[in-house]
């Protein structure tokens, strides 16, 4: 899942950003209304936080930016203002939720999910390649009834390659879905991941699920299918 968040005060920002990753979300940030506007209009987000009073551009300027481009991505306010006038101009804009400050990290998280529960259900999600199981609520991986313990990181690249299993996903594909926008695009972060990800799901003796497909990228797929 990857969130944009659009917030001007950087240790606001910081700290969602921080407590995002920690739910194994996917974060990009922007400290203006204008450049939060770019972001989400040029690319996929499964949400967007947005602050209301910010520089460049406020926050019904860039709900009502996203919406004219017929994008539908729930997107969750943040303000100081507690008046319902300001509410009602924000859904108007196409806002989906409204959350006041202060506000605690606890309840942010739960409206997040209630948002992402919207389009699709999202409680159990659960995939599997061959005896390889990886329980999305649970934060849980295991093979062949052997619980594998891996970082949030290797967990997020991991549950993308099964949700796309049998697909070749190009290095570009899981930058933009695993990554965000900080990562150097030349670096060999995800080669790094994907080396790691082999040693503790391929271990000895067990069938090869992760495949590198020369010049084009990766896949995992059942080994039973070769």
């Amino acid at each position: 899942m990857r969130i944009l968040i659009v917030e001007d005060e950087v240790e606001i920002l910081n700290f969602l950003k921080k407590s995002l990753e920690n739910e194994c979300y996917v974060v990009d940030a922007a400290k203006d209304g204008e450049k939060g506007s770019y972001l989400a209009r040029t690319n996929h987000y499964d949400l967007i936080i947005l602050d209301n009073i910010m520089p460049k551009k406020t926050g019904l300027e860039v709900c009502e930016d996203i919406r004219k481009e017929g994008k539908n991505t729930p997107i969750l306010i943040l303000s100081v203002k507690s008046e319902v006038t300001t509410k009602v101009d924000l859904f108007n804009a196409g806002a989906d939720d409204y959350l006041t400050k202060p506000f605690s990290v606890d309840e942010l998280i739960a409206r997040i999910k209630a948002l992402l529960r919207r389009p699709k259900q999202l409680q159990s999600e659960i995939f599997q390649v061959n005896d390889l199981t990886l329980d999305a609520g649970k934060h849980e991986v295991v093979r062949g009834g052997e619980e594998i313990n891996l970082t949030r990181k290797e967990f997020v690249l991991l549950k993308y390659m099964m949700k796309n299993q049998g697909t070749v996903l190009s290095r570009s594909m899981i930058m933009e879905h695993v990554w965000d926008m900080t990562v150097d695009p030349f670096s060999n972060t995800i080669e790094s991941h994907i080396m790691s990800l082999r040693k503790k799901i391929d271990s000895a003796g067990k069938k090869k699920l992760i495949k590198t497909v020369a010049g084009r990228g990766y896949k995992i797929e059942d080994a039973r299918e070769e």
